[in-house]
């Protein structure tokens, strides 16, 4: 008979005190239009997977990339003005 063991470190990775950190949270809330763009981009790819695209699905799978591109964009753009110290002389 074989017996099923538990491994410590994994059940102990998920403990009620492993919660985020406000950084990670804030990280994570400065980065959800990006998330949410890229979600938009992946349904409107999920749904031409069972059918031939039509010009409409092509459209949306073209508008959902602009917003990816352009929430990541606004990402990085206040990312790196975020860690550059000083302004403009």
């Amino acid at each position: 008979m074989s017996h099923i063991v538990t491994v410590q470190d994994v059940v102990t990775a998920f403990a009620d005190w492993m919660e985020p950190t406000d950084a990670e949270l804030n990280a994570i809330e400065q980065e959800m239009p990006a998330i949410l763009a890229d979600v938009d981009l992946i349904d409107a790819q999920i749904i031409t997977l069972d059918r031939t695209p039509t010009e409409l699905d092509a459209q949306r799978i073209r508008r959902a990339r602009r917003r990816l591109l352009a929430a990541r964009r606004d990402l990085a753009n206040r990312s790196a003005g975020a860690s550059l110290p000083g302004g403009a002389a």
